[in-house]
């Protein structure tokens, strides 16, 4: 290769072009032996040979490359392409592409001299580059909004309770990353976007019906439940990058909009969990708002409530006793009994927010405001001891 043999543009071009041919024969899958080495140098010899003396040769084989490509995607790939639909497309698609690839590979070696030594002093794209240029520009274009929906089909499918092929669609989320060279632009302008809608369309229909079907344990249950599919969605299939913004549409259609509805249900929202004690659902409750701004906020009000309720009770209670002549006489007794009450409530209602709530400063605050009741019921007993001081036993 030191002293190259000039071969001139039709000699160089038919036998390139011979080589050309039994590679795509080979990518097609047709019978056809595999590419020896010898065959591999003796075209790469060739490109060197045709290059080497005349610069021209070099500018006219880098458009050659790509109209090999062209070609083949034009008279080959979109027909079979066109001619399928939905989940059938999708499969011909990704055999395309990884096709298209390993072609890619293949003519890239066999032209490797302009790789070398004529793209980096033109400051062209390399070989590489064109050919995933090729696909975008003539495959990706014309079927990227098929592509979109046929994913977003199967995804609703599969949330549906249909079984789908999670590989194809993880192979399919690739092809998004890769046709934009790595990066996310197309993936979320060409895909992510519409899913996210349709995402919010369908917790939104399905929210609507739940929430007049369903009591708020059993709400919030199918809302965990949709979180945890959706996650498991993301690890197996979507790009990690779509997990929050995903997470979020759910929480939005199935917590926000109906927080109102949900937390003031008459017989099963948060203030009959807390009157029948059911912690379990309280506690869902708390991990499911608490990954929302200002989620808490509403439950942390019912729980105060819930609590001053309670003391405000109690107080009730004693002041009702409180001039009973009766009870005064043994007002020691019943100034105990009361404290007894008073603490025993708040014990329970830290409890709710230690175990319920995670010991939130919100809820925690809730059970110390309600304190100002036990401070009255103190005045309250002193207003008692002061009465039965001035009584006779």
């Amino acid at each position: 290769m030191n002293q190259p043999k000039i071969i001139e543009w039709e000699e160089g071009w038919d036998f390139l072009q011979k080589g050309i041919t039994k590679v795509k024969r080979i990518i097609e899958g047709l019978p056809e032996p595999q590419l020896s080495s010898e065959e591999r140098i003796l075209l790469y010899t060739t490109v060197y040979n045709m290059c080497c003396p005349r610069d021209d040769y070099s500018a006219r084989l880098y458009h050659k490359y790509k109209e090999v490509l062209e070609e083949y995607i034009s008279s080959s790939v979109l027909p079979s392409l066109r001619e399928k639909n939905d989940e059938f497309m999708l499969r011909e698609l990704m055999k395309r592409w990884a096709n298209h690839k390993d072609l890619v590979m293949l003519l890239s070696k066999i032209f490797g001299y302009l790789d070398r030594f004529f793209v980096p002093g033109r400051v062209l794209p390399a070989l590489n580059a064109v050919g995933l240029t090729c696909f975008r520009d003539l495959v990706y274009r014309e079927l990227k909004g098929e592509v979109r929906d046929a994913v977003i089909t199967l995804i609703d499918q599969e949330r549906e309770g249909e079984q789908i092929d999670r590989a194809l669609l993880k192979n399919v989320v690739d092809f998004f990353v890769e046709i934009g060279k790595g990066q996310m632009v197309d993936y979320e302008k060409d895909f992510e976007d519409d899913m996210l809608k349709d995402s919010a369309s369908y917790y939104s229909r399905k929210a609507s019906n739940w929430i007049v079907e369903d009591s708020c344990p059993d709400y919030m249950l199918k809302v965990e439940q949709c979180l945890e599919k959706e996650r498991d969605r993301v690890s197996h299939y979507l790009h990690s990058s779509s997990e929050q913004k995903l997470v979020e549409k759910v929480q939005n259609e199935l917590l926000v909009v109906y927080s109102t509805q949900l937390l003031e249900k008459e017989h099963s929202g948060c203030r009959a969990l807390l009157r029948d004690g059911k912690v379990e659902d309280l506690s869902r409750m708390y991990r499911l708002f608490h990954e929302i701004p200002n989620g808490l906020e509403p439950i942390a009000n019912i729980f105060k409530q819930h609590v001053t309720a309670k003391v405000t009770a109690l107080v009730q209670q004693a002041k009702d006793e409180a001039d009973n002549k009766v009870l005064v006489r043994f007002r020691k007794v019943n100034e105990l009994l009361r404290f007894i009450k008073v603490n025993e409530l708040l014990d329970k209602c830290m409890a709710y927010a230690n175990e319920c709530f995670a010991n939130h400063s919100l809820f925690s605050k809730a059970v110390n405001e309600a304190l100002e009741g036990g401070e009255l019921l103190a005045s309250l007993f002193d207003h008692m001891l002061k009465k039965g001081a001035g009584r006779s036993d």
